[in-house]
């Protein structure tokens, strides 16, 4: 197995000053190959902990690594309210920021350090002031993805997160968009259905 790796992270966020369920911060963790039983994220107010093995499955052409990450927040998040779920491919979690705050967090880190491996998620990313400019199209790329979310009700909890009926992923997509709510899950089935295995949550550990 190969040294330990860092995995790559993308990031976009919403503000709001009154609705605080409109105040979060949308991770995607990509790693290939992802398995439930062989992955850990621990998640505290103010620090993310992420691990995960992937086992060498040479039939496969998988190699294996071990990948680990550490990171403290610029502020502190509610971990009741934050949502994760598991794909084959990446780990999602959308984090509830504590405090409701119409401006943006000016980064993710507490430390105003430069993280090789952590992006900024242009696909999902708004500028702060164009949240309430117009409806976001979460059909597209543009804006807030529901494959972040779908199937997370079958996910298990994970340092204090649980998971994500459809019924509160709909109430969601709702009220950060304004009527973006079955068409958007209905194509998302889809999706699922030619990703195939690769799509299925999975419990964390």
């Amino acid at each position: 197995m190969s040294q330990t790796r860092a995995p790559e992270i993308l990031w976009a966020q919403r503000s709001s000053a009154t609705d605080a369920e409109k105040n979060l911060v949308m991770l995607t963790i990509n790693v290939p190959n992802l398995e439930g039983d062989h992955t850990k994220c621990d998640l505290t107010s103010s620090h993310l902990h992420f691990e995960a093995e992937i086992k060498a499955n040479p039939s496969k052409g998988i190699e294996g690594h071990k990948y680990l990450f550490d990171l403290d927040f610029y502020d502190e998040i509610d971990v009741a309210q934050s949502k994760q779920h598991l794909t084959a491919k990446s780990l999602y979690i959308v984090l509830r920021k504590a405090t409701s705050n119409a401006e943006y967090w000016p980064r993710l880190t507490k430390e105003k350090v430069r993280l090789h491996n952590v992006k900024t998620d242009f696909d999902k990313w708004v500028d702060e002031d164009e949240q309430d400019g117009e409806e976001e199209d979460f059909s597209g790329m543009g804006g807030f993805d529901p494959s972040m979310l779908a199937g997370a009700g079958g996910a298990g909890g994970m340092g204090g997160m649980g998971g994500m009926g459809d019924a509160n992923i709909q109430e969601m997509l709702a009220k950060l968009g304004g009527g973006a709510g079955g068409a958007g899950l209905e194509g998302l089935e889809d999706d699922d259905e030619e990703d195939g295995e690769e799509a299925q949550a999975e419990e964390i550990k």
